[in-house]
């Protein structure tokens, strides 16, 4: 599972330098689909990430404006900030709390550990897709999504 963290860490590394060509204008361009702008969609991608992450830990949700981040600048220190908690969680046994239940404030619902782990992979997976479809709108070709090929050692995650 953790080399699936890694894959998406870096598919989203690899987003953000496809971003660099575009002008800020296309990044915060709301877009038919997705969750409204190339720039929010990366945003919203790691904030996902890292509230259930804290949601396992049993720590309290960290609420962030978008507004106070929209640049890609931005958005990129503080994905490799969060980034940083989320791998030395990932770091820790992960097998203790796969069956761990969790309740988290924006949801009613109780899950599991793994549960949890599972969907924030999913999560960006399908983000990601909708930024293909945005890239290929723009003519322009997408980040590959391939997870063969890629330089993915598990258990040792990068920390950015």
């Amino acid at each position: 599972m953790i080399a699936f963290f890694e894959y998406n860490w870096q598919v989203r590394d690899e987003w953000f330098d496809w971003c660099a060509q575009l002008s800020a204008e296309e990044l915060l361009k709301e877009r038919t689909g997705g969750a409204g702008s190339i720039l929010y969609t990366l945003f919203h991608i790691m904030d996902v990430e890292y509230s259930w992450i804290r949601g396992i830990q049993g720590k309290e949700d960290v609420t962030v404006a978008f507004a106070d981040y929209a640049t890609l600048e931005r958005i990129k220190a503080l994905s490799n900030q969060w980034r940083r908690e989320v791998a030395e969680f990932l770091q820790s046994d992960l097998e203790q709390l796969r069956e761990k239940l969790v309740r988290v404030p924006w949801d009613e619902r109780t899950y599991t550990g793994n549960e949890i782990l599972h969907h924030v992979i999913a999560h960006e997976i399908h983000h990601i897709g909708q930024l293909s479809v945005w890239a290929r709108e723009l003519n322009l070709s997408p980040v590959s999504a391939a997870f063969v090929g890629r330089e993915l050692k598990p258990r040792q995650i990068k920390k950015a």
